[in-house]
C-alpha cells in the first residue's frame, strides 16, 4: 500500500481553502478579550505538521504555574481511598496530558482511498461553553470566565478529581504533594491539585495571544470572538467539504477542530486512554446532570402525587362498593 505524508495528502485541501485563509487572530479578538466576551479557537488540522512548536511554547509560557510538590506525600487514611499521582520526575513526557504538559500532539494514521495518511491533532482542554468541571467542582476551584476560558485555581483546588471524572475527555490531571490539602487535612481530604490548559489566560488579560497560537509556524490555530470563529469554521468546512468537531460536543465548546477526514475515522486511529482524549461523540454532561437534579427535586412531589392518586382511587372504589 502506498504511504504518503499528511502534508502531501492535504495540499489539495489547503489550496481549496486558500481563499478563506484566516489570520491567527481575527479582527475583534483583542476588543472581545478586553470586554470580557467569549473567545474561541479554530484548529485547521490540514495545516498541522506535528512540529511540536506549540507544545514547547506552552511549556515555556506556563512553567511558572507548574507544581512543585513536597515529598514524601502524606499517607492517606484509608490508604486505598486515593492513590498519589506523581509526575514530578516525568516532566519531559509530551505524548499525553500531564500536570506538566497541558498540550500534546495526537497522531492518527489513517487508510483512505488506498493510501496511508498521517494527521496531527493538537490536544488540550476544550474549554466547554457549559463546562461540567466548573459547574460541579465541590470546592469552587474551577470556573469559566467571561472570555470562555475554564481555569482551575491551584490555590483552592484539593485534587478531588471531580473535574476529571465529569469531563467528557477526562482532561485535568492531578499532581499530589502540592496545594491546599497539605495545610488542611493532608491525610483524610484531598490529594493534590488538578492541572490543565488555561488558554494562557494571563496573556489574554494583557491583550496578548496564547503561546501555542503565537509560536505555530503553520498558522494552525485562529482565535477570535466565538461567533466569528463558528462562522469561520462553518464556511471553511463548506468550502473544503471538511468536518467539524467541538460545535455540538458536550453542548458546544470554545475549541473547534476542522478536518478533511471524518472524526469517527480519526477517533478509531488515535491512541486513547489516561491523558489521551478521544475524538468521539460527547453528550452534554450538564444536561444530564440537570435531569438528575430535577429528578431528585421532583421525586418527593411525584411520590406524594402518586400516593394521593392511589388514595383517591381506593376511596372511590370503597364508595362505589357502598353504593
Amino acid at each position: 500500500m502506498k504511504r504518503i505524508s499528511r502534508r502531501a495528502f492535504l495540499r489539495t485541501a489547503l489550496a481549496s481553502s486558500a481563499a478563506l485563509a484566516a489570520p491567527t487572530v481575527l479582527p475583534g479578538a483583542a476588543r472581545a478579550a478586553e470586554n470580557g466576551e467569549p473567545l474561541a479557537t479554530l484548529l485547521d488540522l490540514s495545516r498541522c505538521v506535528g512540529c511540536n512548536a506549540c507544545v514547547d511554547a506552552c511549556h515555556e509560557a506556563n512553567a511558572h504555574k507548574f507544581p512543585q510538590p513536597r515529598k514524601p506525600f502524606p499517607a492517606m487514611l484509608p490508604a486505598a481511598r486515593a492513590k498519589p499521582e506523581d509526575w514530578s520526575d516525568k516532566r519531559s513526557v509530551d505524548d499525553r496530558l500531564t500536570p506538566y504538559n497541558w498540550l500534546y500532539i495526537q497522531r492518527a494514521e489513517v487508510e483512505h482511498n488506498g493510501e496511508t495518511l498521517e494527521v496531527n491533532i493538537p490536544r488540550r482542554c476544550m474549554h466547554c461553553v457549559n463546562a461540567p468541571c466548573a459547574a460541579l467542582c465541590p470546592f469552587g476551584a474551577c470556573a469559566t470566565d467571561a472570555r470562555g476560558v475554564t481555569r482551575i485555581n491551584a490555590g483552592l483546588c484539593m485534587g478531588g478529581a471531580k473535574c476529571r471524572n465529569m469531563c467528557p475527555w477526562h482532561v485535568p490531571q492531578r499532581q499530589s504533594g502540592v496545594g491546599l490539602y497539605l495545610k488542611l487535612m493532608p491525610r483524610i481530604a484531598g490529594n493534590g491539585v488538578m492541572y490543565k490548559c488555561d488558554r494562557c489566560a494571563d496573556r489574554l488579560a494583557q491583550g496578548g495571544t496564547p503561546a501555542c497560537i503565537e509560536a505555530c509556524p503553520e498558522e494552525v490555530q485562529t482565535i477570535g470572538p466565538r461567533d466569528a470563529i463558528v462562522a469561520r469554521a462553518k464556511a471553511l468546512a463548506a468550502e473544503t467539504d471538511g468536518y467539524l468537531y467541538g460545535l455540538g460536543e458536550n453542548g458546544g465548546t470554545n475549541t473547534v477542530y476542522l478536518s478533511p477526514l471524518p472524526f469517527e475515522v480519526l477517533n478509531e486511529a488515535v491512541g486513547k486512554g489516561t491523558g489521551k482524549p478521544h475524538l468521539g461523540p460527547a453528550v452534554e454532561v450538564m444536561a444530564e446532570e440537570e435531569k438528575l437534579g430535577w429528578a431528585a427535586l421532583i421525586a418527593p412531589v411525584a411520590g406524594a402525587v402518586a400516593g394521593l392518586t392511589r388514595l383517591g382511587r381506593l376511596l372511590k372504589a370503597e364508595g362505589d362498593g357502598d353504593a
